[in-house]
């Protein structure tokens, strides 16, 4: 349940740009009910200052009786625990980098490398990392294509590539997605299904 102060919507992270504490002003407000007037609802839209990301939410009965917001959308994402440490903590903290893109993408580059390094890809650099999964079918070739790109695109910051072009929040956005992705194949996935098998 998030609480409500006024006209501030109180969560601890902005789902969309991830900063900390953001300052979410009330953009509007409805009240709603089903058909026969029960199923009381209040909802309100919520702009992120830093990022101008809005946030939908609603909390049951009318908004003069209620302070607390029983859900909101976007979510705030939450990695799962089959995930790695090491790689969850990167992946954490890339996207609670989004507002500043550069330090977000190389974060991503590195939840990619300590992914692969779980999985036993260890020799060389993160480029042939990258190739020896795809080869070895762990990952596809898009997915390799993919992690090619975020590779260059973390190099560039680095080595402060005077050529490149500084990364925007959607490159940094699409970067945290693919790490998502990745994630989910490598780890939740195959972590699921062998509950399910256990289970049955």
């Amino acid at each position: 349940m998030e609480l409500r102060h006024g006209n501030q919507l109180a969560l601890p992270t902005c789902p969309h740009c991830g900063v900390n504490r953001p300052s979410l002003h009330a953009a509007w407000h409805r009240e709603s009910t089903d058909h026969a007037g029960g199923n009381e609802r209040a909802w309100g839209a919520y702009c992120c200052a830093s990022c101008g990301g809005v946030v939908l939410a609603v909390a049951p009965g009318l908004r003069q009786h209620q302070e607390f917001i029983s859900m909101t959308w976007p979510q705030n994402d939450s990695t799962s625990d089959s995930v790695p440490s090491r790689a969850r903590e990167f992946m954490e903290q890339a996207r609670a980098s989004l507002h500043a893109p550069a330090g977000a993408l190389m974060l991503a580059a590195s939840a990619v490398d300590a992914m692969l390094k779980d999985k036993g890809y260890r020799d060389g650099s993160l480029y042939g990392r990258i190739d020896q999964a795809a080869k070895d079918h762990l990952i596809t070739n898009e997915m390799a294509a993919w992690a090619h790109e975020i590779r260059l695109d973390a190099n560039d910051q680095r080595h402060a590539d005077d050529e490149a072009p500084m990364p925007s929040q959607d490159d940094a956005l699409k970067a945290v997605e693919f790490v998502k992705a990745l994630a989910q194949f490598l780890f939740v996935l195959p972590a699921r299904v062998e509950r399910g098998r256990a289970a049955s």
